[in-house]
């Protein structure tokens, strides 16, 4: 039996883009299946529905803030 994967938006952190179809791609806090809320990077089609993504847990997304913090402000010291 096919069981139905449920996903709360819990807190919307931004839109990073849209295509011309309608698809975005957002940041959120989701829950999946009632779970505790993860970082959520992924596209979803025109009527919400998520499509591929990474969700990651608090500690992977510090990791991965410090990772982008430390990249830009190279890139800002290099520009």
């Amino acid at each position: 039996m096919e069981q139905k994967i449920k996903c709360n938006v819990v807190r919307n952190l931004c839109k990073i883009s849209e295509n011309n179809r309608g698809y975005t791609t957002e940041a959120n806090l989701v829950s999946w299946n009632g779970a505790t809320p993860k970082l959520d990077i992924r596209q979803w089609s025109p009527d919400h529905v998520p499509c591929k993504g990474v969700a990651l847990t608090e500690a992977e997304g510090m990791r991965l803030y410090t990772a982008l913090r430390d990249y830009f402000k190279k890139e800002e010291r290099e520009s």
